[in-house]
């Protein structure tokens, strides 16, 4: 009887999501710890959520563009944003040739063979601009 008398507890309230804060322009280039914040108020998930995507993100990078073959580039996109390709550079053996600048014969130095990445914007990030 006892528990029929007392007043049932009211669900406590759901909270209303914090409004985003307004975004304006950094004076300089933003921390990681600012971009993760700003990202966790607009998408309306936590800093942890934001940093294990950007996480998971890093990972399928590195694998898409590892170790490019001659001739056949790998490539990353960003969705809307950028597009990043790796391409395999060969070695180049040292050579005698000419020196521009003073016009006497000179060996030029070997290179090893290297990996250069290169980042093209996307429509929509240069329409952003």
């Amino acid at each position: 009887m006892e528990n029929e008398n007392m007043a049932k507890k009211a669900a406590p309230a759901a909270k209303a999501a914090p409004k985003p804060t307004k975004l304006t322009a950094a004076a300089k280039p933003r921390k990681k710890s600012e971009l993760f914040t700003i990202i966790a108020d607009h998408a309306g998930i936590s800093r942890k959520q934001v940093a294990g995507v950007f996480d998971a993100m890093g990972k399928v990078m590195a694998v898409d563009l590892a170790k490019p073959a001659a001739g056949k580039p790998k490539m990353f996109v960003v969705p809307g944003m950028m597009r990043i390709k790796a391409e395999f550079k060969a070695a180049v053996p040292a050579r005698k040739g000419i020196d521009p600048f003073t016009k006497t014969e000179k060996m030029f130095k070997a290179k090893p063979a290297s990996t250069r990445l290169k980042i093209r914007p996307l429509k929509a990030l240069k329409a952003m601009v």
